[in-house]
């Protein structure tokens, strides 16, 4: 922006000069002509009364000398003698003893002014004033300089100015830049201090009016969370109950640690909502914070847990791990997490019966966590990986969280169509430095 408004401010300031100097330029030059011009025919003019009462060559030599130099003033005589050096062409001069006419004619080495004087008895003398080319054109050229001089410093000075405003406006609109980059990081304090022209403090005003209003809705959100998450304990507080009345079963034993592991989350989430945010990540709990945690050991664990459902429901449940070692900088809860939305989505959105394939492969700087199913796959996959967007009858969240998780650890999310006719959705983890968790 800076250099927009220096140029603008050259050309703009380069084009007024221009059309001042130009013009201004040519009078100078033609007042320095009209200048000495006028002298040579006031000279010319002084010699007139001279010839009016003699025209003896000694004295008219002497009114000359007494007006001019030789070279300046000449006089032709009537009988023909000349008085002088003489410069006009001889035609001109001629023209003037015939013609009886005033001339002023442009020689190679100057200028002549030719004045007839018509004397007693019909004779004719000729003045002749004489200005040289050098006095024609004395002072311009300094002139010009100094007109040139001052174009450069209004030009200069005009450039210099629009440059600080320039930066003035480049300085608030950075802060701005800062501000708006840092909020977007997860700063919830930085404000900005309008400053600049009046439509930038607007902005940076607006700014911090906006960042206000952020942190009170993500104050107000989060307080929802830890309340919702804590009302969610009455009910499982009753599936401890119903747990108890069945008996030390086997399916007794599953509830009660299915509500175990329940209750855990929700303690999680509840401490996650009533952290300061200040101090809380914008990513939530797909930041990826945490212990490393290789990437096959939580996938077996996590489908060791789901298995006992898809037994139930008549799901067949297909696992390959690669045997090398997958640390990811992830933490295993968040992991976990991951893990738990990609197969819940299977069981949430496709008939009891249907099959599906956990992957876990390592690349080159990648670990990949696939999970294809034989269901009916997504319709649009850009619409289920919309946060609160559902393309099923679900919150939409699930996949919001995969996605948010891949992002946090240098990776991506893809939802394509399974070689078994469903839905694949494939997960990149960046490898962590270092030679990472090795599983037993």
């Amino acid at each position: 922006m800076r250099r927009a408004l220096a140029g603008i401010a050259l050309a703009v300031t380069s084009m007024v000069a221009l059309s001042f100097l130009v013009p201004l330029a040519l009078l100078v030059r033609e007042q320095a002509r009209d200048r000495v011009t006028t002298a040579a025919e006031q000279r010319a003019a002084a010699l007139s009364p001279v010839l009016a009462l003699t025209t003896r060559r000694a004295d008219v030599q002497q009114a000359v000398t007494e007006l001019g130099s030789a070279d300046q003033l000449a006089v032709r005589l009537p009988d023909g003698g000349l008085v002088g050096t003489p410069h006009a062409p001889k035609d001109a001069l001629d023209r003037a003893v015939r013609g009886r006419e005033t001339l002023a004619v442009d020689t190679d080495d100057g200028w002549v002014y030719l004045q007839p004087v018509v004397l007693r008895g019909e004779r004719v003398a000729v003045v002749e004033a004489h200005v040289p080319a050098a006095d024609l054109t004395r002072g311009v050229a300094a002139s010009w300089g100094v007109m040139a001089l001052l174009a450069v410093g209004l030009v200069g000075g005009s450039v210099l100015v629009a440059d600080r405003l320039g930066a003035r406006v480049v300085r608030s609109s950075r802060g701005l830049k800062r501000a708006s980059l840092a909020l977007g990081s997860g700063d919830l304090d930085v404000r900005v201090r309008p400053d600049g022209p009046p439509e930038l403090q607007e902005a940076g005003v607006a700014f911090n009016t906006m960042a206000d209003r952020v942190v009170d809705l993500l104050a107000v959100e989060r307080e929802l969370v830890a309340d919702l998450s804590h009302r969610l304990r009455t009910p499982l507080t009753a599936l401890y109950l119903e747990a108890d009345r069945m008996g030390a079963t086997p399916s007794a034993r599953r509830v009660t640690e299915a509500a175990g592991q329940l209750e855990s989350e929700l303690d999680s989430i509840i401490a996650a909502a009533r952290t300061p945010l200040a101090s809380a990540h914008p990513g939530g709990a797909a930041a990826g914070a945490g212990k490393p945690c290789d990437v096959a050991e939580v996938v077996a664990l996590r489908l060791d847990f789901w298995t006992v459902l898809a037994t139930q429901q008549e799901r067949l449940c297909e696992r390959s791990f690669t045997p090398r070692p997958t640390p990811v900088a992830f933490s295993e809860d968040d992991l976990a997490a991951v893990v738990d939305a990609l197969i819940g989505n299977v069981f949430r959105h496709t008939p009891h019966g249907t099959r599906f394939v956990v992957r876990v492969e390592r690349q080159d700087r990648h670990v990949v966590l696939t999970v294809d199913d034989a269901g009916p796959g997504v319709a649009d996959p850009d619409a289920a990986l919309t946060r609160g967007v559902s393309v099923g009858g679900s919150t939409g969240l699930g996949l919001d969280i995969v996605a948010r998780a891949a992002r946090a650890a240098d990776g991506e999310l893809t939802i394509t169509r399974a070689p078994l006719g469903g839905a694949r959705v494939r997960v990149l983890f960046a490898l962590a430095e270092g030679p990472g968790s090795v599983r037993r």
